[in-house]
């Protein structure tokens, strides 16, 4: 495969990449607006999870009633998550280096890996910190885990790419 069709799969992995750190910034903006109609949602009587996850709807409606009463005590504690949401869409920025020059801007690829890992042992020590039950700690871990997959495959690519063009530049 040609350099050039290498990095067009890069950069379309990184645009998936990219478009998944926006959209979980971006939700985490109206998020007491998101909870309530979730929990609208899986309280309604057409859905079939009080039955079959009851613990699952508890902790939503826990969650739910959490944010609501702390949202409307404490407004400011909002802050915290409109900085999250801002970190996430900082990060996806800086995904557009390795957008224009893969080679030269390997380094945020491996540094969005790290970050992907470090999900991990974040989750495990902090979720039943805060009382986050496991469940939910493992969704937050798949977020590393999938994150991890189209950055590795770029970062294949990326050497791939990098063995291409140092061969092209011996001959």
């Amino acid at each position: 495969m040609d350099v050039r069709a290498l990095k067009k799969r890069v950069r379309l992995l990184l645009l998936f990449f990219i478009t998944a750190l926006l959209a979980s910034g971006i939700t985490a903006f109206p998020l007491e607006w998101e909870l309530s109609v979730l929990n609208r949602l899986v309280n309604s009587p057409w859905s079939p999870l009080p039955g079959l996850w009851p613990d699952l709807i508890a902790w939503i409606g826990r969650v739910h009633t959490g944010l609501q009463d702390t949202y409307r005590q404490y407004p400011f504690i909002a802050y915290g998550t409109d900085w999250l949401a801002f970190a996430h869409i900082v990060i996806a920025v800086a995904f557009w280096g390795p957008l224009k020059d893969p080679v030269r801007n390997l380094w945020v690829v491996e540094f969005g890996m790290i970050a992907c890992v470090l999900v991990v042992p974040m989750a495990l020590i902090f979720g039943p910190i805060r009382g986050i039950p496991l469940l939910w700690q493992l969704i937050d871990i798949s977020f590393g885990v999938f994150g991890i997959i189209p950055l590795w495959i770029c970062r294949n690519i990326i050497l791939q790419i990098v063995e291409l063009e140092q061969t092209a530049c011996l001959t």
